[in-house]
């Protein structure tokens, strides 16, 4: 599994010739929008800047969207979707966090989540997260020492941060000296496979933004 960072909320995840993109960027968003094919595109929120799913069909590749809660099967790969607690920003932006289960890796996309109050029924549906992309920094949403209080109650083993411009950004700051990551250079990629995951528990790894590379 190969693992890549965007920048904003966009991650794209691929094993193989599968590629899933969660919250690629749309028309109108404050990000160059980058297209490819994928297998299958997770949109977390109803915004320009998160669902761009226009933008992941490729040659004779188009993608199954799933943009909302709900149990969903594509290739053997299975996708969860739950609503998050509260909703987001000023136009109260539903939000929905995606578990995906690929590889037998479990992976959680938080999208733009503004509360760190999972209930636990919530918390049990995601299940134990092997990684989780969690938002660090940007307005309403969560504030680094929530961002780090989420990874916990999730036993995340692998936490990415996202939501972030650059390695400066106060929020990515914050989050790296609440969790003790210290500071750790990017890596343009993450390539994952199960056994890589034994021991681990809460590390933190930070992905440069290709679209600001």
């Amino acid at each position: 599994m190969i693992i890549t960072y965007h920048g904003g909320h966009f991650i794209k995840i691929a094993q193989g010739d599968t590629v899933i993109a969660a919250n690629p960027f749309g028309k109108g968003s404050g990000f160059k929008p980058i297209r490819f094919g994928a297998r299958i595109g997770l949109v977390s929120l109803e915004h320009p800047d998160t669902n761009g799913v226009e933008n992941l069909s490729h040659g004779d590749k188009s993608p199954f969207i799933i943009s909302g809660p709900g149990e969903y099967e594509v290739g053997g790969i299975a996708v969860s979707g739950f609503l998050a607690p509260k909703p987001f920003g000023s136009k109260g932006l539903l939000n929905t966090i995606y578990a995906i289960e690929m590889e037998g890796i479990r992976l959680c996309v938080l999208g733009a989540l503004s509360s760190a109050e999972l209930s636990s029924e919530l918390t049990e549906g995601i299940g134990e997260v092997d990684v989780l992309f969690v938002p660090v920094s940007g307005e309403g949403i969560l504030s680094a020492s929530e961002a780090g209080k989420v990874a916990v109650s999730l036993g995340a083993k692998l936490v990415i941060p996202v939501s972030w411009a650059d390695v400066k950004d106060a929020g990515l700051q914050s989050f790296l000296k609440e969790s003790a990551a210290g500071q750790i250079a990017p890596q343009e990629k993450l390539t994952l496979k199960k056994k890589d995951l034994d021991g681990k528990e809460g590390e933190v790894i930070l992905l440069e933004p290709l679209s600001h590379a």
